[in-house]
């Protein structure tokens, strides 16, 4: 009877330490589905470019390895690709578990295709494109993304075997630089006739003359003067502004764009958007290094970036000089605009 009452005791104990791991791997299997589940609602949101952390790239290389801002928002079971990711394709419902979106492309019969996965706290995305009915799909692209404590690295592959990595972070994670204090009269020691000569015997010349810093400004006139007759003439100002005047600017509207040659930086282009048209400004390149489609180049560049956050038109104004090259990435004429210049 004893010993019976003692095997039963040991059962009872048996079954009561079983219960227990049960338990026990229940916790911890609901803890690393939470942990998951929060690993992947960190991804929610939009995300700004820092910089560029692909291994053995040079300084003119840098760049971001896909837009500079994109957005994702996650579902139950599903990534939805906000805008930023290319194509044009906005609101991309990719399944986490390998299934197939089809997204319709702009004729019958083609299409972009993307599969997506969620696995050790790496979301994971492809898309490869069918660009004419009946085709194979070609054009795989596969990019990561992984939280980290610094923020969101972005991995890119393509055609290219060697990846492309970026670091993203939160609009509101990045840290403003500390405004510059300045002010008009620092800029004394540019008050002055400023003349220059270039080309061949000094067949150029090229003349700034700047007014002495006052009322909080400086005036200017320049002129460019090539083998005797004058090729181009501009009124400048520097004006004061007061210390808070970008204080309410968000730098991640600001889209900036600049060209390197030899190391040095010498074409630039901004672009902001509104209301779904993409405002291209500012498109200059350095005298010596024009005639090399730089400024075509970040003009175009501008367009593709503008196409991923989901901008239908893009709009600018062109000096006669530079038609040419907005003509040659798609830019039409629509009329002309008198600027009065004092």
């Amino acid at each position: 009877m004893n010993a019976a009452i003692a095997h039963t005791a040991k059962y009872k104990r048996a079954l009561a330490l079983l219960a227990t791991l049960g338990a026990a791997l229940a916790a911890l299997t609901s803890s690393a589905q939470s942990t998951q589940a929060n690993g992947l609602r960190a991804l929610d949101g939009e995300w700004i470019y820092v910089e560029d952390r692909t291994e053995g790239r040079t300084l003119e290389q840098l760049g971001p390895p896909m837009s500079s801002k994109f957005s994702l928002r996650v579902e139950e079971g599903a990534v939805v690709l906000a805008s930023g990711h290319g194509s044009g394709n906005r609101n991309v419902r990719v399944a986490l578990d390998g299934s197939a979106t089809e997204v319709p492309g702009s004729s019958e019969g083609t299409f972009a295709r993307y599969r997506g996965t969620w696995k050790d706290g790496v979301f994971a995305y492809e898309v490869e494109f069918v660009r004419a009915p009946g085709k194979a799909p070609e054009g795989l692209i596969r990019r990561d993304f992984r939280i980290t404590p610094e923020g969101l690295i972005v991995r890119f592959t393509s055609v290219s075997p060697s990846p492309w990595v970026g670091l993203y972070r939160h609009p509101q994670d990045i840290a403003m630089p500390a405004p510059a204090k300045a002010a008009i009269g620092d800029l004394a020691w540019l008050a002055g006739a400023w003349v220059g000569t270039r080309g061949t015997n000094g067949t150029t010349s090229i003349e700034e003359r700047w007014s002495p810093a006052k009322g909080g400004a400086m005036l200017a006139v320049s002129r460019t003067v090539s083998r005797g007759k004058m090729g181009a003439f501009e009124y400048l100002r520097i004006v004061g502004v007061p210390p808070n005047f970008l204080a309410r600017a968000d730098p991640a509207e600001y889209h900036v764009l600049v060209a390197r040659l030899d190391g040095a930086n010498v074409a630039t282009a901004m672009a902001f958007d509104l209301d779904g048209d993409c405002g291209i400004y500012n498109v200059g390149t350095l005298e010596h290094a024009r005639r090399r489609g730089l400024g075509t180049a970040l003009t175009a560049l501008h367009l593709h970036d503008a196409v991923a956050r989901g901008c239908r038109t893009a709009s600018l104004q062109s000096t006669e000089m530079a038609e040419r090259v907005y003509a040659a990435v798609g830019f039409r004429d629509l009329g002309r605009i008198l600027e009065y210049v004092p």
